[in-house]
């Protein structure tokens, strides 16, 4: 997690939640939580003494990552990660596994080149022609796709299956209707705002957009 990294997030996310030691990365950084989420098993004594108590929320459990523990205590329109997109494998699928399993909590990872983010069954994206993008599923999932340079009609997809993997954008909106969730995607980084706006939840009384 760098400086550019925490004001790009910030700019756009500016509440801030440590997920157990992520704290010390924030204070370090000058920047200091808004929340402290985790077993604490990591987080440093100094940075839980800095803080009210009402700041800290301990969930003891040991069967979920801290990131896992941070979706489900979070609520927010988006929530924008950062540090998960590590050099460790195992912590990038424990991620991914939770992207999916809580993929109605909007959550983008973002990484030093790509964005990834649970898919939605149904979404429209505004993205840029020959951007590259890729979708892999976690289930078995089919769906239907505009927008795409190769199509996922007619394919069955599954993590130990086919994959949608290295794929590129050939018009300005893609869609996409799915089977179910369980399909993580894959954006560049530089389209982090298209994605935010197409994961925000529309308000509750927004007019129903008309076809014309």
């Amino acid at each position: 997690m760098t400086a550019r990294d925490l004001a790009l997030a910030l700019a756009r996310a500016p509440l801030t939640i440590g997920a157990d030691s992520g704290a010390d990365r924030l204070m370090a950084a000058g920047i200091v939580p808004h929340a402290v989420i985790g077993d604490f098993d990591s987080v440093s004594s100094a940075t839980r003494n800095a803080l009210p108590p009402d700041r800290l929320h301990l969930m003891a459990d040991q069967d979920s990552t801290d990131f896992d523990k941070a979706l489900r205590r979070v609520t927010a329109p988006v929530i924008l990660a950062l540090g998960f997109a590590g050099a460790r494998m195992d912590h990038g699928l424990a991620v991914m596994n939770a992207l999916v399993r809580h993929w109605q909590r909007p959550c983008i990872v973002i990484g030093p080149k790509d964005i990834a983010f649970a898919a939605p069954p149904r979404l429209t994206l505004r993205l840029r022609v020959g951007d590259a993008f890729s979708l892999f599923p976690l289930a078995q999932i089919t769906g239907t796709s505009t927008g795409l340079h190769w199509p996922l009609e007619g394919l069955a997809f599954a993590p130990d299956g086919m994959i949608a993997t290295s794929n590129r954008v050939s018009a300005p909106l893609v869609q996409w209707h799915l089977s179910g969730p369980g399909m993580i995607a894959i954006a560049p980084r530089a389209r982090l705002d298209q994605v935010i706006t197409a994961l925000t939840p529309a308000p509750p009384d927004a007019p129903a957009a008309r076809g014309g």
